[in-house]
């Protein structure tokens, strides 16, 4: 049995519970744009280092998991220029979405709220689409 669903429930647990505990111990949503944000234009001076915590748990804990389990095939495409861009396009749409997965998706939805959740209707029809463009009409990725 390949138990690779398993890793997806886990992580999803994870976020979840991490989204709750940031909410419940900062009283902020844990969205990782403006997290981002608040440290590039300088609005977050008050919690950088709340924020610079946050985002070294994003980069170590991945980096502590793949010594512990090993690296995991993932399906991404190795044109690195291809990633740059989509990562580009990403940072672009958060921005216009003033929010991203994190804020919109996990802590937005959980919170009923309707501007979570036609966000993330958006972003995933958005992603959808991109695959069945990219990948099924032009074989790009």
């Amino acid at each position: 049995m390949n138990p690779d669903w398993i890793y997806g429930l886990v992580g999803g647990l994870l976020i979840g519970t991490g989204g709750a505990v940031y909410l419940l111990a900062n009283g902020r949503i844990m969205g990782a744009s403006g997290i981002i944000g608040g440290l590039v234009d300088g609005s977050g001076r008050d919690t950088m280092w709340e924020r610079l915590s946050f985002l070294a748990g994003l980069v170590l804990i991945p980096i502590v998991l793949l010594g512990l389990l090993g690296p995991k095939e993932t399906h991404a495409t190795s044109n690195f220029v291809l990633l740059i861009a989509a990562g580009l396009l990403v940072g672009v749409g958060t921005r216009l979405a003033n929010g991203c997965t994190s804020g919109h998706g996990v802590c937005g939805i959980s919170r009923m709220s309707l501007r979570g959740m036609v966000a993330t209707v958006f972003y995933i029809l958005a992603g959808g689409l991109t695959v069945v463009l990219f990948r099924h009409l032009l074989g790009i990725i």
